[in-house]
């Protein structure tokens, strides 16, 4: 039977409905855990210091394939600890400026996967929150400094909010006691919205971000439905169920036989804008109505 190693930044429970869907891409090429194919978990909590020895565990167990679901930090622990084993990976950021790869066509190692490109998507959720927030014109970053992508992220925002004439502060987070710091020092800083990165661990903590949010009365944005369904004000990114499904599909393909060289980079074009009204109205917000026409998703 062959074996699967997954390797994921976070943990299972907040990421069920992300695993559901990679289950979902590998029964559509024909695996199902158990029946036809074993699959060796590897958790970080979080820890993102612990991804390249999660790694090394799954290499010497000798797996087919390892899954690097969990963002950029997974994946570029796989990629450090073999270049022998295939590699399938979900990422938010462009895999050739992260050196994953350096073709998407044709990727010509030992390493494929997907990318939503949410990462890319953070000053578009400057801008969009703006439209909101039209008077505050402090906006603060969060964004987590142990990713490999925070640096790309935090400049792009700066040109972003330099083009809207906003002031940009930066406030960092990589573990839950540090939530508590950030939201208390954004009045501080004079910050009266928040923009959050993409990251791995801020998505295993979407609930806990959202009542932060709403304890401070901060009008927030993230990329993932789960924050506006726990109460944050509004979401914009790419759909990573989508892109984990996909991921199930083509690690399916390569215990099938196909080399991840031949395999192009799929990007996820699925982008989805929630707005939660309710949350907007506990905040004194308008949401303008040219934007509600565009939301994928209203909660009233």
């Amino acid at each position: 039977m062959p074996v699967i190693g997954f390797l994921h930044s976070g943990s299972l429970e907040p990421f069920a409905a992300r695993i559901a869907a990679f289950h979902q891409g590998l029964g559509e090429a024909g695996f199902v855990e158990g029946r036809n194919v074993a699959i060796e978990y590897r958790w970080a909590h979080g820890q993102y210091d612990g991804l390249p020895a999660l790694a090394a565990d799954l290499v010497r167990r000798q797996v087919g394939v390892i899954a690097a679901t969990g963002g950029a930090p997974s994946a570029l622990a796989a990629k450090g600890a073999t270049s022998t084993i295939p590699i399938v990976f979900v990422a938010g950021a462009d895999p050739i400026k992260l050196g994953l790869v350096n073709n998407l066509n044709r990727p010509d190692t030992n390493i494929t996967g997907l990318t939503a490109f949410t990462s890319e998507l953070v000053p578009k959720r400057l801008e969009l929150l703006h439209e909101v927030v039209q008077t505050a014109m402090t906006i603060a970053l969060l964004v987590n400094p142990a990713n490999a992508v925070t640096e790309i992220v935090v400049k792009d925002v700066q040109e972003a909010a330099s083009t809207l004439g906003l002031q940009l502060r930066v406030v960092h987070a990589s573990a839950e006691p540090d939530f508590d710091k950030v939201f208390a020092a954004l009045g501080q800083l004079q910050a009266r919205a928040l923009v959050i990165g993409t990251d791995a661990f801020f998505d295993g903590m979407s609930e806990r971000l959202a009542s932060l949010a709403a304890h401070h009365a901060m009008p927030t944005i993230y990329q993932t439905r789960e924050f506006a369904a726990a109460g944050g004000l509004m979401s914009y990114g790419g759909s990573l169920t989508d892109a984990y499904r996909k991921a199930g599909g083509y690690v399916g393909r390569v215990l099938r036989g196909e080399r991840p060289a031949d395999l192009p980079v799929m990007q996820s074009t699925k982008v989805e804008l929630i707005i939660n009204l309710r949350t907007a109205k506990a905040l004194g917000v308008n949401v303008p109505i040219s934007l509600l026409a565009r939301a994928d998703e209203v909660i009233e």
